[in-house]
């Protein structure tokens, strides 16, 4: 059994989905203590909890501590079932959830099952602290296509918080072998494009988030106007481009035209790195480039305390090199060398 302290590091929910996500992709039994041990709410929240109890039903694992709040867990998994399933973020506390933390969590398993698998996943889709929905769709799926991931991903409605009730769909192919990539040049700004979307809110707040880009940014994008479907009010702006995305949320109170600024300066900011991809791929696509054929090498926007948990976490499970090259918060490259994991393989290397 290999035991992981949760605190670590950054000592988030991520340690929690990686570490699972490894487990069952090499039959590992784990036991993670202390999860999530200095955040204001300790333990399991319903996001990670779903999650959770979502690989557990695709691993036929065997689980200890799975409570809402619980810092202890033991894990078993006993192979990968490919099928249809439908998970529920809001099923037991009616949470908003992230559902893109959930798709985290069990897309890189499903990815080496035998047979191709769809999910439906209900929860939160455009929520704080979590990928928004067109980040995962826009900028992580097409990294990880990149690698030779097979995976469609389709929005039928948003979810704001705190209403949550968002759905989303996937389909997964299952892959035999992944390939490494380098991504170490910046995309050009022709290459970004963005969105203005509200929902259930005056039809003014969209027009004003895209005049309010069309001010802030240097050069002319493409921008789409969207007011989607959606059971709670919500407002988003996002901007992306090969390998990175920026977005911002609306709140009570905000100006539509702060909400489009917010998203602006994160931009600026990636542009004044020089970076290939943004801060939040270099940690996403962490898992995928260990386990990939051949070497991957990312330059970053900044290397945060995220990845290096997220090193950490992987190190632990696979003998794979990573080497970081950056301080914290600042610009940096990394340099995986991927050990070419085999779908009719027993395991990372094989």
């Amino acid at each position: 059994m290999l035991v992981l302290d949760g605190s670590y590091g950054e000592g988030g929910g991520q340690i929690v989905r990686t570490a699972l996500a490894l487990a069952a992709l090499t039959g590992t039994t784990v036991r993670l203590e202390n999860i999530r041990a200095g955040r204001p709410q300790p333990g399991l929240r319903p996001q990670h909890l779903t999650a959770v109890q979502a690989l557990a039903t695709i691993t036929r694992a065997t689980l200890s501590g799975a409570d809402l709040g619980a810092t202890c867990l033991t894990f078993s998994p006993h192979g990968i079932v490919p099928g249809g399933y439908r998970f529920d973020v809001a099923q037991r506390t009616g949470s908003a959830g992230a559902v893109t933390l959930l798709a985290q969590t069990l897309l890189p398993v499903l990815a080496w099952a035998r047979q191709p698998s769809s999910l439906v996943l209900l929860g939160g889709t455009h929520v704080p602290w979590s990928p928004p929905f067109h980040y995962f769709a826009e900028v992580f799926l097409p990294a990880v296509r990149q690698m030779g991931l097979t995976v469609s991903a389709e929005i039928r409605r948003w979810g704001f918080y705190p209403r949550g009730g968002g759905e989303i769909h996937l389909h997964v192919t299952p892959v035999t072998r992944l390939q490494g990539v380098e991504w170490t040049t910046p995309p050009a700004p022709t290459a970004f494009q963005a969105l203005s979307a509200a929902a259930n809110l005056p039809e003014h707040v969209v027009r004003r988030q895209s005049q309010a880009l069309r001010t802030l940014l240097p050069w002319p994008l493409p921008i789409r106007e969207e007011q989607p479907p959606s059971r709670g009010p919500g407002s988003f702006v996002f901007l992306w481009g090969p390998q990175a995305g920026f977005s911002a949320l609306g709140a009570k109170g905000k100006p539509a035209e702060e909400v489009a600024r917010e998203a602006v300066q994160a931009f600026r900011d990636y542009r004044t790195a020089a970076a290939g991809v943004d801060r939040h791929l270099a940690d996403q696509i962490l898992l995928y480039a260990a386990l990939a054929a051949g070497p991957t090498t990312l330059s970053t926007e900044a290397v945060t305390r995220h990845l290096l948990t997220n090193i950490w976490v992987i190190r632990r499970f696979l003998d794979v090199s990573i080497e970081v090259a950056g301080a914290l918060l600042q610009p940096g490259t990394l340099r995986i060398q991927g050990l070419g994991y085999r779908l009719q393989g027993s395991g990372p290397g094989s």
